[in-house]
């Protein structure tokens, strides 16, 4: 099921709080917003609710066996790109970026926020269809090649079903074979990288792939570094973490 909202302050929050709308919602459902008041990204940041955006979360109830629940963020980078990739422009560079971020042509098309409480994980998605918006060091993409953007409704409909079948795929086939997907579809091998991780600032390196977990590897000159959690940017693409 899909419920649409005209305006909320947050999907997510409105999924994890289990009110409104939201109260009736099951795993596999969707709460999508016209607007949101106090919509947010990673770190706290604020999400940009441009007319004709896609603002939208789904819920997962985590289940004994899983595999690790930030691996979650892949399972919605992967199902995310299948969807924008069907309608970005022919011959464009359609990338992901670790752990949470779709770029189109090196800007930041859309954005991925899990969020947790007990055993309830909420996946956020927020994707610029129509608008692109004017963001402090950071280039932004939207898929919106003519006068108008893809429907709202029906990229709605088509991330929900493939956010479900690459939920399925992680709870019965396992972790490796979303890794190999899902660095397939990433910048690759090499790309130079950024990292700001708390209390040691700035880490430069290049990808290194992912680990057996779904963390960042990144060669720096003094080996590998494993990275489980920071603010990640591509080098000189003005892209934050």
């Amino acid at each position: 099921m899909i419920v649409v909202v005209a305006e909320t302050g947050s999907t997510n929050a409105d999924l994890l709080a289990r009110t409104g709308p939201a109260e009736r919602l099951e795993e596999g459902d969707w709460l999508i917003a016209d607007r949101q008041s106090a919509g947010r990204g990673r770190l706290g940041r604020d999400w940009f609710d441009g007319n004709g955006n896609f603002m939208g979360s789904t819920a997962i109830d985590l289940r004994s066996g899983d595999p690790q629940p930030a691996t979650l963020a892949l399972v919605a980078g992967v199902a995310l790109h299948e969807t924008a990739g069907v309608l970005a422009p022919h011959g464009s560079d359609l990338k992901l970026k670790w752990p949470n971020d779709l770029l189109l042509d090196g800007g930041k098309l859309a954005g991925i926020l899990l969020e947790r409480q007990g055993d309830r994980v909420v996946a956020g998605f927020g994707v610029n269809l129509a608008v692109a918006p004017e963001v402090a060091h950071c280039r932004t993409a939207t898929l919106k090649i003519s006068d108008q953007g893809p429907d709202r409704n029906a990229f709605a409909e088509d991330l929900a079903a493939a956010f479900a079948q690459e939920l399925t795929r992680w709870r019965n086939v396992g972790l490796a074979p979303l890794l190999r997907r899902w660095e397939a579809l990433a910048h690759p091998v090499g790309t130079p990288l950024q990292t700001r991780l708390p209390g040691e600032g700035e880490i430069s390196g290049r990808f290194a792939g992912l680990d057996e977990a779904g963390n960042l590897r990144l060669q720096t000159d003094a080996g590998i570094r494993t990275i489980h959690a920071g603010e990640v940017s591509l080098v000189g693409s003005g892209q934050p973490g």
